[in-house]
């Protein structure tokens, strides 16, 4: 019987290796690591409704450390 492999363990380990490398990147301080581009909202989005004020904002900045930490992620979900 073939198991099905669940896709939010292939999530969490995508997630887990960006966070990962991102950590190892700003760690040691190799400039070919950091490497990168920032996507998102350059300021956030306020909407003040006079008693609630609500804040949106988005960035993500993707590095050749991230990458590689999904690529790490994507392997390790292959083997397991």
């Amino acid at each position: 019987m073939k198991m099905r492999k669940n896709n939010w363990a292939c999530f969490l380990l995508i997630l887990a290796g960006i966070v990962i490398g991102g950590f190892i990147g700003s760690l040691f301080p190799v400039s070919w690591l950091n490497y990168g581009q920032t996507f998102g909202l350059s300021s956030p989005i306020v909407l003040d409704f006079g008693i609630l004020c609500i804040t949106f904002g988005l960035s993500i900045k993707i590095t050749v450390a991230s990458i590689i930490g999904i690529i790490v992620g994507i392997v390790i979900y292959r083997f397991i």
